[in-house]
């Protein structure tokens, strides 16, 4: 046996004391296991869905908000951290960038109701699900690596964040009222939304605002920079054409102004995003196809970097950035012989562009501009199918297969002149072939859920690896010039888990292992100067020959008795890449923990979370030892019901201790929010 950890420490770049460490979770999981039968007639109605392996399913909305754990009205990061597979690279108090499986944005498609959207910022300020409010979601799905992805290629994964509508039914009108304040960055939340549903039609609304000034790290050191105010809108409509048919629209829209990024050397005066869509679906088309979705959408997303408020500059910039994307999809889902399928056809057009100005502080020169982003056009069409094959009592396989043609091209003249200062013989116009597959089996007797699969992907270069023009990065104090002429990075990937489950009892133990060739990396060009004043050199984007990423994570969740429920995470993360040593930005150990109390109306949690030290780092890109750190939080919660209309109160204390902490996806090390007194109220009427 110690000859086997020795090789897993060995190929899959797992730390010294893994062998220590798997015997402890063993031991663990064995003893609650034994625990978790004696506590069998315990009883406890979890917030989720039976597991399923394939994907992560966070749910948000799939009861009132008045019930949801934590803070009803927390930030949508916040809720997104609770999947193992997803990490949050944070910039300041806002918009936050979600890593999955220890991979940036670049590497997973992250869609809205299905919808495909490209963020307007090059520092990547503006992540898909900064426009989507806790308030209006129901859940978000997570698919790890290339299984379950209809939304397009990927290599690290996708995730889906799935809005909350109404319903057709009998004639209700319902509202909902919310408030809360938080004291340490003095953030004000105030919000309503209201449900209407009849036999013919529904719609719903949703208006939320957040103004929240800087906040203060442990010890009361403020954090300049981190102020932020946002206004969203979401908005649901459907009407029913006969017993099988309907239509639906939607629209978001969002609006952020005066958001300060204290890990970066610019703010944002403007981030807006429209985003608008017209659905329909028909149901039970015949006795093998079940339901056929359509939808046409289209967004429009505004971003603008501004150094106007940084009292001391080396030069002020502007640098505004813009993104359209027009497309659609179409799915079929039915079933055939017992086996259920789905087929998903879907197309997007994205036209990204983004500029930079510089002021010259010499009133006789001239100021300088130049295009970031050359207005890139992406069309992109893909085909995706998806079939559950029984192969015996308890076991069946899932399979998917994509087929994607990508192509980019530069529209503006002086952008494609630019990079040909480069690349001489590069043309405007690019066009991949993108394939994925992924094979699963799984197996499901009594309490036990047992899964093993493996997988192919390939993704193109985004527009910033491809096409980004002297695109600063903070973190590393390198200038990063794209390079249109890469081949497609590629992954294999191998996932197994096992969970098992009681009336009392969860546990869950998890893996993946992700081989990738043709790794996309910026690396140091000597032969070129900097563009920003300050920084330390040029990269060029490159590829690596491989680059390999395990994860793990082991979740146990225990009803101690009927009012008393206690919930356990651990994960773990190791990336190497090479020729270059550690991946930055991942993970190292972490730890989660919580003890749950609920009697009647009135609910109680107090909560720790940590990380061991972050040691596996790397310095070239602007990373360093982390020390280790626990943070303990407490809350808890009253229900008061009076006649129709129900209010909640939810009210706590994040980092009682008041620590001064980082963590690995802090951008620049700037520090988390020390101690932070929270008060929610919920109305619903």
């Amino acid at each position: 046996m110690s000859n086997l950890f020795l090789l897993l420490q060995e190929k899959y770049f797992l730390p010294a004391n893994f062998s220590k460490m798997f015997r402890f979770c063993f031991i663990f999981l064995l003893l609650c296991c034994a625990g978790g039968y004696a506590q069998s007639d315990s009883t406890h109605h979890r917030d989720t869905v039976k597991a399923v392996l394939l994907e992560e399913v966070i749910i948000v909305g799939d009861r009132p908000l008045r019930n949801k754990t934590n803070k009803p009205l927390a930030n949508l990061e916040q809720y997104l951290e609770k999947a193992n597979a997803v990490n949050m690279i944070r910039r300041g108090g806002y918009a936050w960038e979600p890593l999955i499986n220890g991979m940036a944005t670049e590497r997973s498609v992250i869609t809205i109701d299905g919808m495909r959207i490209y963020g307007a910022c090059t520092d990547k300020m503006d992540p898909v699900t900064s426009y989507v409010e806790i308030t209006n979601l129901e859940k978000a799905n997570v698919h790890s690596g290339q299984a379950g992805s209809a939304g397009g290629a990927t290599i690290a994964g996708s995730l889906d964040l799935v809005r909350k509508k109404n319903t057709f039914g009998a004639k209700s009108l319902k509202g909902i009222a919310f408030a809360g304040f938080e004291l340490n960055n003095r953030q004000k939340i105030l919000g309503t939304g209201i449900n209407w549903q009849s036999p013919k039609t529904y719609s719903s609304i949703d208006l939320t605002f957040r103004d929240a000034d800087n906040y203060k790290a442990g010890g009361g050191e403020e954090v300049l920079y981190s102020q932020f105010t946002k206004y969203n809108m979401s908005a649901i409509a459907g009407f029913k054409i006969d017993e099988h048919q309907h239509i639906e629209a939607s629209l978001i829209y969002d609006h952020a102004v005066d958001i300060g990024y204290p890990a970066l050397p610019m703010d944002v005066s403007l981030a807006r995003a429209y985003i608008g869509s017209v659905e329909y679906v028909r149901h039970h088309i015949s006795s093998s196809v079940h339901q056929w979705q359509t939808k046409l959408y289209f967004n429009d997303v505004t971003h603008v970097m501004d150094d106007s408020k940084r009292p001391v500059v080396p030069i002020r910039m502007d640098m505004p950035g813009w993104s359209k994307t027009a497309g659609f999809y179409s799915r079929v889902e039915g079933t055939t012989g017992g086996n259920n399928w789905k087929l998903n056809i879907s197309g997007h057009h994205n036209y990204s562009l983004a500029e930079m100005t510089m002021f010259s502080n010499t009133p006789d020169e001239k100021d300088m501009f130049m295009l970031t982003w050359p207005g890139v056009q992406t069309n992109y069409g893909d085909l995706y199918g998806e079939a559950s094959l029984p192969v015996g009592h308890n076991l069946k396989a899932v399979l998917s297969a994509g087929l994607a043609l990508h192509n980019n091209l530069i529209s503006k003249e002086s952008g494609l002149e630019s990079l040909k200062i480069f690349y001489p013989d590069m043309s405007r116009s690019k066009t991949r072939l993108l394939k994925r597959f992924s094979a699963t089996m799984q197996y499901n007797k009594n309490h036990w859920l047992l899964d093993a699969g493996i997988a192919y992907g390939d993704r193109a270069p985004s527009v910033s690896e491809g096409y980004g023009f002297y695109l600063f990065n903070s973190f590393d104090r390198f200038d990063y010039i794209g390079n249109p002429g890469m081949k497609n990075e590629k992954s294999v990937s191998v996932n197994g888990a096992a969970a098992f489950e009681n009336k009392a009892f969860m546990a869950k133990l998890s893996g993946s292992f992700f081989y990738l060739t043709d790794y996309i990396i910026g690396m140091p060009d000597n032969g070129l100067s900097v563009m920003t004043i300050g920084a330390s050199g040029v990269k060029v984007y490159g590829q690596l020959k491989s680059a390999a990423i395990f994860n793990t994570s082991l979740d146990v969740n225990y009803q101690l008795t009927e009012k008393w429920y206690w919930t356990n995470k651990l994960g773990y993360r190791r990336g190497t890449g090479y020729g270059i040593g550690n991946l930055p930005l991942i993970q190292p150990f972490t730890y989660a923990s919580a003890i749950n109390f609920k009697v009647k109306a009135f609910s109680a949690e107090l909560s720790m979370n940590g990380a061991a030290r972050h040691n596996k780092y790397n310095s070239d890109f602007g990373e360093r030892a982390l020390p280790a750190y626990t943070v303990f939080n407490v809350m808890a919660s009253q229900r008061v019901r009076l006649a129709k209309t129900s209010l909640q109160i939810k009210a706590g204390v994040e980092n009682i201790l008041d620590n001064n902490y980082t963590t690995f996806s802090d951008w620049n090390r700037v520090p988390r929010m020390g101690r932070n007194l929270f008060i929610n109220l919920v109305v619903v009427f």
